[in-house]
Parts: structure tokens; sequence; C-alpha cells
């Protein structure tokens, strides 16, 4: 069996980031030299995604047209040294839909049921994505070795954090990539947390998940949780695992300024094409910062 759709929830209103928000989506951030649902989609691309699905909303349509090779700059139209950061118009089928209201994680997932049409799916949320695209790929390689029926990529996070994030209640050691999952529990803060494995925005499902979403009702804000859902599978006996970030990978989020911008910096800083310079820039910027005798790196050398 291959995996090769996905459901991309993006249809968040992006409030932590206004004013930047105010008339343009979150997903559509420049992270380094990429808006980010392009780095999501090139993740998705690299763990055999073929087909994806964009669950959007209102004041959303630059994501549709980000992925519609006829609309705006082509990949023609790019100078040659830009078409590397372009997402190839024959990587993946794109396909959208309306949310229609602020109800969910869960229920955005859910507005993907025809189009999981029976198989299983990974879900990326479009508003982070990783340092690479090697966490889905052992995720999805995991979630078929193990059959399982849900499977989440996990990070190790600080105690306090335990209150901003779902958090895993991890089980035996399967093998060198995977635990089993036990229990997950929606921001339990640091007493109530069962581990410090953080849900990272990455996940693959069965169908059996539609069901669930069905049968919740509302939760925490009034929402349909993806959390719940998950939680009704596990309690069921159906079998969930969690997939721990390497060292050197990272989840890189733009749900505030602050994250937003480790998020970019990091991206430009190791970017293959303008990472050495940028970074001989800023360690100039900082010594000029930490004392303003030194050369400023925006004057001429010989000001």
């Amino acid at each position: 069996m291959q995996i090769t759709r996905a459901i991309v929830p993006a249809a968040g209103r992006g409030t932590r980031l206004y004013p930047i928000t105010k008339a343009q989506p979150k997903e559509m951030l420049p992270l380094g030299a990429r808006p980010v649902i392009q780095a999501v989609a090139e993740e998705l691309s690299a763990a055999g995604v073929t087909d994806i699905l964009l669950v959007t909303a209102e004041n959303k349509r630059a994501i549709e047209d980000h992925f519609d090779p006829a609309a705006g700059l082509t990949h023609d139209d790019a100078p040659d040294e830009a078409r590397d950061y372009g997402f190839p118009p024959d990587a993946a089928r794109f396909y959208a839909i309306r949310q229609g209201g602020a109800l969910g994680l869960g229920h955005a997932v859910s507005c993907g049921e025809q189009f999981a049409s029976d198989e299983h799916f990974v879900v990326a949320l479009g508003d982070c994505t990783m340092t690479g695209p090697e966490p889905l790929q052992r995720l999805v390689e995991a979630h078929l070795r193990h059959e399982a029926d849900v499977s989440i990529v996990v990070q190790h996070v600080g105690r306090e954090a335990t209150k901003r994030y779902g958090i895993v209640a991890p089980g035996d050691r399967l093998d060198e990539t995977s635990l089993a999952m036990t229990d997950i529990v929606e921001k339990p803060g640091p007493d109530a947390a069962p581990s410090r494995y953080a849900v990272a925005a990455r996940y693959v499902f069965s169908p059996a998940l539609f069901r669930y979403i069905a049968a919740l009702e509302p939760g925490l804000g009034g929402e349909i949780q993806l959390t719940d859902a998950i939680r009704a599978m596990l309690a069921d006996g159906l079998r969930g695992i969690a997939v721990p970030l390497m060292p050197g990978e990272h989840r890189l989020d733009v749900g505030n300024i602050a994250s937003y911008g480790r998020a970019f910096i990091r991206m430009m800083l190791t970017d293959s094409g303008h990472g050495e310079g940028l970074r001989s820039y800023t360690a100039n910027l900082l010594a000029h910062i930490d004392d303003p005798n030194h050369p400023d790196p925006d004057l001429p050398s010989d000001a």
C-alpha cells in the first residue's frame, strides 16, 4: 500500500500575526525563499503524496492561486536563479475546499472525507514545516510498517510548553524510529502532562478517523477537536504510533510573530543559495549591535 493523498488545513485566520495577516493568509508568508504552504507541499511530495486537498476559507484565494500553474507568474517567467525555489507544476495535483467557519481542526479534516476516498491519508497543517522531508517520510513508513490507524510526528518540549500543545502518552518502543501511543491530551500543562512529547502537526490516519469525528460533540473552545477523535480511537483499541523528531530536525512554525521570526531566520541562514552571505552579514550586524564602533554592514566599508 502507498499513501498518496494529503489534507492540508489552511483555514486559520492568523490573528496572532496581525497586522501581517490583515490582507494575506499566514500560509503565504515567506519562509526563506518560499511561502510556508509551498514548503509543506514539498514535504508531502518528497514523501510520495501526489494529491493534495487544501482546506481554506474566505480571503485565502492566494493559496489556491499559488498552486495554479496558469495564475500569476509561471515557472517559465521566473529567472533561472529563482526556478529552483518554485514548486514544479507537475509535482502534485491540488484541490481546494472551503471549511465554512472556524469550527476546529477536526472539522477541517472532516471536509476531506470524500477526497480521502477510503484510503489512508496524511494530514499536514499548512502553517508550519520541518527542516527536511525525513520526519514525514519516516512517519508514513512507520504507519505502514506497524499497520497503524493513527500516527503522529512528535517533538520533545519543555515542561511549561506542555500547556500549549497536544501531548502524547507513549507506550513501548516499537523500533528505532517509533513508539506505541496509548493516549493523547490537549494542552494539559506540566502537572497533568503524560510526557513531554508534543504533537508536531504531521499525522497519518486510516479512514476510521472520519466516523470518530462524526461522533464528536464540540470540545475546547466550542470547536470539533482532532485530538478528541484521536483519543477516542486509542481508547477503542485502534493502533497508534508516535514518531519523534531526530536530532537536527526542527518544526518551523508561523503561529505567532516570535515563532515566525525564528523560522524565517533559520530558513534564510541555512538556504543553499543565500545562506552563506547572510550568515556573514548577520554576524557583522550582531557585532555592530553589541558594539556601535564595529562597522555597520549596511554602510560602505569606506564610509
